[in-house]
């Protein structure tokens, strides 16, 4: 998790924030911004984007039954593997690797490769990126024209004294491996020094000379909140990694927003091919659509509709990208909330949001609307012609099991869909977690 530093926090009075949402009603936020002059526009000195961008400060549904927990204490205590089912060709110059890796993350084992096999470092594809500082395991492709392989086996040497490499299976294939290609990751997460926040004695909370029973108790409602959990999933949160260290990400988003927009480059009069866009300041605006989400995600866990769905909501079909918006809840459609079939989705901002009405689009612009900070942010993206898409609101968790090594050591196991995060699944059960 991201910590705090000594910045100081905006204040807006509460007249201020009822003004702004009287006068932007529907509008869009680049419309109201470009009214504002620039006295209103936002001093990013005098915000404390350390705490706002901390997601140990988001709410949850629930109180968390640990009130604290070291977790990555070893490489082998935040195991990630990326479920990729498919059937090889056997053929085509694409070699695909099968990697074993901890201390070393996505990118750099990329470039190793690419210098391996002599190929450019676009010839090298990867599904995701993995953490760090875990012990993980993904797929990756290299182009080596006419199979022409290296002389040597992969065995780097400029690597940390920490961080290893291991190639599991290797096959040819006839397509390269593309971004967000696997269908889920599988988390095994070892939580240590557990503290539990259930208990009233100070003895059960650090697990010293608490009577069995105690203990038992204590465990008793960690078990019962993950069996509850694994029945209905948890707040879909953006985990701390995508807003950097301090939330510097967002900083540099504020910075991207504060420069004019870049004009798009002419396309040849003569090409007939569509030349995909470049892909520019990607982290920077992830990180301004994740942060505008987070803030509407907690929203809907303090009213209580992040789970059951509001008037005028775009729904997300489970396991699919497919969507569709309903002006009104009945019984058919809470069924299949409360089945799992569907979940209730919020904005990532940009333009063309136009899919949700009524009241979850009320509620998604009184939020921007009452926020500064998300004001600019939705401003810049809009400006930039982002287009908006929906997330889900509910993150299912499937295969949930787990295991106490001791009375102060907790093994989950558990997988998610590609896009989500195993710290937002570890925040709904533990208030403080320790690294």
């Amino acid at each position: 998790m991201t910590s705090q530093d000594n910045q100081n926090e905006i204040t807006i009075s509460q007249d201020s924030l009822d003004s702004q949402a009287a006068t932007l009603d529907r509008t869009t936020v680049a419309q109201k911004a470009n009214d504002q002059t620039a006295s209103e526009q936002i001093d990013l000195a005098h915000i404390d984007i350390a705490t706002i961008t901390n997601t140990e400060n988001l709410p949850q549904p629930s109180l968390q039954p640990i009130q604290q927990a070291t977790y990555k204490a070893n490489a082998t205590d935040f195991i990630v593997n990326e479920l990729l089912p498919l059937d090889f060709t056997g053929e085509g110059e694409h070699l695909w690797l099968h990697i074993e890796k901890s201390g070393m993350n996505t990118t750099y084992l990329a470039k190793l490769l690419s210098e391996w096999a002599d190929i450019p470092l676009r010839d090298v594809g990867y599904s995701g990126l993995k953490d760090r500082h875990a012990l993980t395991t993904q797929w990756f492709s290299l182009r080596i024209p006419k199979k022409q392989l290296p002389p040597t086996e992969f065995a780097p040497v400029d690597i940390g004294e920490n961080e290893t490499v291991t190639i599991l299976a290797q096959h040819w294939h006839n397509k390269k491996l593309n971004r967000g290609t696997h269908r889920a990751n599988q988390f095994v997460i070892t939580l240590r020094d557990i503290q539990f926040s259930s208990a009233s004695d100070e003895n059960v909370d650090d697990g010293s000379n608490a009577s069995p029973e105690q203990l038992l108790s204590a465990k008793e409602a960690v078990e019962q909140h993950l069996t509850r959990i694994g029945e209905n999933g948890v707040p879909n949160y953006f985990g701390p990694q995508r807003f950097g260290r301090q939330g510097n990400n967002v900083r540099e988003a504020l910075s991207l927003f504060a420069r004019p927009p870049r004009e798009p480059r002419p396309q040849p009069k003569k090409s007939k091919r569509k030349r995909a866009p470049r892909e520019q300041n990607t982290m920077e605006l992830s990180a301004a659509r994740s942060l505008i989400f987070n803030e509407i995600l907690a929203a809907r866990v303090r009213n209580g509709s992040w789970n059951t769905g509001l008037a005028g909501e775009v729904f997300n079909l489970e396991g699919s990208g497919s969507i569709f918006t309903s002006e009104t809840l009945d019984d058919t459609l809470h069924a299949r909330i409360d089945s799992g079939d569907i979940h209730p989705t919020a904005v990532l901002w940009g333009t063309g949001n136009d899919k949700v009405i009524g009241s979850a689009a009320d509620l998604e612009t009184e939020v921007v609307q009452h926020s500064p900070l998300l004001m600019q942010l939705a401003t810049g993206l809009e400006q930039r012609d982002i287009k908006a898409q929906r997330r889900a609101l509910r993150l299912p968790l499937e295969a949930l099991s787990w295991e106490w090594s001791d009375d102060q050591t907790l093994v989950l196991n558990f997988t998610l869909t590609t896009g989500s995060f195993a710290t937002s699944v570890l925040a709904s059960l533990v208030q403080q977690l320790m690294s």
